[in-house]
């Protein structure tokens, strides 16, 4: 059965900065939906802040598997009911990847109970992704220890997350900072992974491996056909209790 997959991309920087414009002419979420649309298995969408309700509908979200994440500049016009929906979506067993500077999103900071603050910096620095976690689903077909970025904005710890259920990747920036920068989560029946590359102004998302990964995400993220447990419940005893 395809995975029914969802991009959403705040989607402004591209309207008004030339640059940003030159890299993805028709937006960060249409260049990830047109790599990850490649994939026979994938059956994707995009959706964007402006639309009606955030192109995040109740049909949408009811229809999506997994669901991208990038925002930056505009996080505190994200609305709290659309928030609200997608984390129940969640819990409930959609998957949630979350792309850069999607880390202090609402929905992100909500999962993750903290402020996700951290330091930057953007320098046109390297970055070195190390994959610390080699044998994990999300670096599938990376064969390499590392993965080089040539230009990239710096995020340096201390990252205000709870420790991941698992760490994936970590980078290390040629300023000297590292990061962690591939974080999963399990969360109610949903899976997140927060991966840190992606600032607008850099051709990241036109990365092979980088691109690899994200597939790959989606793939881990995907909701699994398990039980589903009774949660808030008065429940009769399975066993007869005091033989």
């Amino acid at each position: 059965m395809s995975t029914k997959v969802t991009v959403w991309n705040e989607y402004r920087h591209e309207k008004i900065n030339a640059k940003v414009a030159q890299i993805y002419p028709e937006g960060i979420h249409k260049a990830l939906a047109a790599y990850l649309g490649k994939d026979a298995d994938f059956v994707v969408r995009t959706a964007t802040l402006d639309e009606p309700e955030h192109g995040l509908t109740d049909e949408v979200l009811a229809n999506t598997d997994v669901l991208l994440w990038w925002g930056h500049k505009a996080h505190d016009e994200v609305r709290d009911d659309i928030v609200e929906k997608v984390y129940q979506g969640i819990l409930n067993g959609m998957g949630l990847i979350v792309l850069h500077s999607g880390h202090v999103s609402k929905i992100f900071k909500k999962l993750m109970g903290t402020s996700c603050k951290l330091k930057w910096r953007e320098a046109d620095e390297k970055e070195r992704l190390w994959i610390v976690e080699p044998g994990h689903p999300i670096v599938d077909g990376i064969h390499s220890e590392y993965i080089d970025i040539e230009q990239e904005e710096m995020y340096g710890e201390r990252f205000d997350i709870p420790a991941p259920d698992t760490l994936v990747l970590v980078s290390w920036f040629e300023g000297g900072e590292v990061f962690r920068s591939g974080c999963c989560y399990y969360k109610g029946r949903g899976k997140v992974f927060y991966f840190r590359p992606g600032h607008e102004s850099y051709p990241t998302y036109h990365h092979p491996e980088v691109l690899k990964i994200i597939s790959n995400s989606v793939k881990w993220a995907k909701p699994v056909d398990g039980p589903i447990p009774a949660l808030g419940k008065n429940v009769k005893p399975l066993e007869q209790i005091g033989k």
